[in-house]
């Protein structure tokens, strides 16, 4: 019960901390939007750009402060917030409300204000009761001196009721005023030496952390102490509620003034939204708060997706992450918040348009590992298939209704381009994934070793890669011409030289060295002797990889354990060294038809040239015996035992393992 109070208590303040933060943000936001005239004179514009200076100064100071600081600072805020509040209602009650001519007008009516005279000013010495208690209460005044500060506020409230005359009243308003004003800027001014030393210290923490961390986790540090996402969150749905609120009530009363009596039809209600959407994006911290609820969505999206298809991947749960990026990416890449109304709206349809083919690619690479895992470990369940096989299919067809829908309705052009391209490339990526996934389970259901299967997996692969990749270089051509004939900018070269990067150049990178380790582990494979026949039934054991018999062949390493070629050909993408003992398995031209045959237990096969047998057998223990080289080779090798044998997953009772080398053929082609 007290864990619960406790958290409840946490999340609360979580709660307040972030309403006080969501100030700042409108502040930084109303001053960056307000108009500057420079226009007036340079003592006058010098005036107006150092007080906006200092209050994006000040805001963002607040907007850093940690919680103890930020309640701190807000409690001395609304001291002095309440203290202004009390001078002007009493300088207001003195020089303009007659009370005696209230009292006498409508003293037993039953409008009690604002006309009633003596509920009227009772009423204001209750109001200023509790503002004297709340300003004594948050400053933390000690008690006598507090009854003073009250007494002080009161004063000109007495004054009323007792009828002093107007220009005594008004002295003993002013002073009053004068005496509170003083009191709070002598308190304020002692704890200057307070602010000094926080000042001070967050200084020395943010310099420690600078020189220990690096600006990086300073910066991530204090995006998350601040909840800054959540900020923005909050700024932008307050921002976009208040703006809703306005315009209804706008359109209500023009409807009223017109005479119709329906005020909110479809045209309208497009209007609203049309123009709460252009508001919502008009400068850099709106593009971020928008960028924060796209965050949000983003997130219960993946995780209810990963839910649904039942992967418990947590590198997949960073869509929410991904999608907000992008957005702001594509928000500063094409200057949305400076374009015009009508042309900003146009321009944010068509960004949503590449971030939902960017957030259905990623959901893409959610599935695609589940759909392997599923086909390849030749799981049963129904309910585990069908899940995977609907978001796949629904990734399959989305892309062609978004494109059939976007060329019935706009021209050709670079945008439409990029949108087509992008749902093309999906459209084909699962197709790859589907004919994976098909050959794996036909694998699965028959049961038999399927020695080509690995051949088949890698040429559709290679397919789907090669596709992809002249997908990127024509991207690259869309950009360069977009940049150079439309909209060029400096962010979208950064970008356009990044994808040259990591979709072209690392891509093809990865594609090729795939290649050369296939036609490697292939060279290799081949240079081994193979086992058929009579020796291979003499050698009644089983591959030491996926512990299946050997049913029509088997290769013999040099250091005499048998193997599948295909379990073989998989250990050699990792690693040059025999699964069992870790010697070198691939050697160049010898003696090799000479080689012994023995199982992986150590029975020595019958073999007709017994001569050449143990010619070949004195040169291999020499060599064992004569060179320690090879002995540090294996202790070196042995450093890698325990991460091949947990990457391998070696399984019991005859089940197949491509699974991890799919996951391993698609890192290394950049799938």
């Amino acid at each position: 019960m007290a864990s619960a109070h406790a958290r409840i208590g946490q999340q609360a303040l979580a709660v307040l901390d972030v309403a006080l933060r969501v100030p700042c943000i409108f502040i930084i936001d109303a001053i960056f939007n307000s108009y500057y005239d420079p226009g007036s004179g340079w003592a006058g514009a010098t005036g107006k750009i150092l007080l906006r200076f200092l209050g994006i100064l000040v805001s963002s100071v607040v907007l850093v402060l940690s919680q103890r600081a930020l309640f701190r600072f807000y409690m001395l805020f609304l001291a002095v917030l309440l203290g202004v509040v009390a001078i002007l209602i009493n300088y207001y009650a003195t020089l303009h409300i007659d009370f005696y001519s209230a009292y006498y007008k409508a003293a037993l009516g039953f409008r009690l204000l604002p006309r009633n005279g003596p509920t009227l000013w009772l009423g204001m010495a209750v109001v200023q009761l509790v503002f004297g208690i709340g300003y004594v209460a948050l400053l933390n005044i000690q008690s006598v001196f507090a009854a003073l500060v009250v007494l002080d506020i009161m004063i000109p409230i007495w004054g009323l009721i007792i009828e002093l005359p107007m220009d005594v009243r008004q002295l003993v308003a002013i002073a009053s005023g004068l005496v509170l004003a003083i009191n709070t800027a002598v308190y304020l001014t002692l704890k200057l030496k307070w602010f000094y030393y926080s000042c001070r210290y967050v200084f020395l923490l943010v310099r420690h952390m600078y020189r220990i961390y690096g600006m990086q986790l300073l910066v991530e540090d204090t995006w998350k102490r601040i909840r800054f996402p959540d900020v923005l969150r909050v700024f932008w749905l307050t921002r976009m509620t208040a703006q809703a609120i306005i315009l209804v009530y706008v359109v209500k009363v023009v409807r009223n003034e017109s005479g119709e009596q329906t005020y909110l039809t479809w045209d309208v209600f497009w209007d609203l939204l049309s123009n709460l959407i252009i508001s919502g994006c008009d400068s850099t911290l709106t593009v971020l708060g928008m960028s924060a609820v796209i965050s949000s969505i983003a997130h219960y999206l993946g995780l209810s997706i990963l839910a649904f298809i039942g992967s418990t991947e947590e590198e997949d749960k960073r869509l929410g992450f991904v999608a907000p990026v992008l957005f702001f990416i594509l928000a500063l890449q094409t200057g949305l918040s400076g374009l015009d109304p009508e042309e900003r709206l146009v321009r944010l349809s068509r960004n949503m348009c590449l971030l939902l083919t960017a957030i259905l690619h990623f959901i893409h690479g959610m599935t695609d590992p589940v759909l392997m895992s599923l086909s390849a470990s030749h799981v049963s369940s129904v309910r585990r298939h069908v899940p995977v096989l609907l978001v796949s299919v629904c990734l399959f067809v989305l892309p062609i209704v978004l494109s059939y829908a976007l060329w019935h309705h706009y021209v050709l052009n670079t945008w439409l381009f990029a949108v087509t391209a992008f749902c093309v490339e999906l459209c084909l990526k699962v197709i790859v994934s589907l004919t994976v996934y098909t050959l794996f389970m036909v694998d699965g259901y028959y049961n038999v070793l399927w020695e080509k299967l690995d051949d088949y997996v890698y040429y559709v692969r290679s397919t789907g890669n090669v596709i992809e990749f002249i997908f990127g270089v024509i991207m690259f051509g869309n950009g360069a011409y977009t940049m150079m004939f439309e909209s060029g900018s400096k962010i979208r070269a950064c970008m356009m030289c990044l994808h040259a990067y990591f979709n072209i150049y690392l891509q093809a990178k990865n594609g090729w060295k795939t290649f050369i380790n296939r036609r490697t582990a292939v060279k290799k494979i081949n240079s081994l002797p193979e086992v058929k026949g009579s020796q291979l039934r003499d050698i009644e054991d089983v591959c030491a990889i996926c512990y299946q018999e050997f049913a029509t062949s088997a290769r013999l390493t040099p250091c005499h354990h048998y193997f599948h070629a295909l379990c073989l050909r998989k250990w050699l993408y990792i690693q040059d060294t025999c699964p069992m003992c870790h010697q070198k398995v691939y050697i160049e031209e010898e003696a090799r038809d000479s080689a012994p045959f023995s199982n992986n237990n150590g029975y020595v096969a019958p073999n007709e040239n017994a001569g050449e047998f143990a010619e070949a057998a004195g040169a291999e223990a020499a060599a064992a015996a004569g060179e320690p080289e090879l002995e540090n080779e294996l202790l070196e090798d042995n450093d890698s035992i325990e991460y091949d044998e947990d990457e391998w997953g070696t399984q019991n009772g005859g089940t197949p393992v491509e699974e991890d080398y799919i996951n391993d053929d698609t890192d290394s082609s950049g799938e």
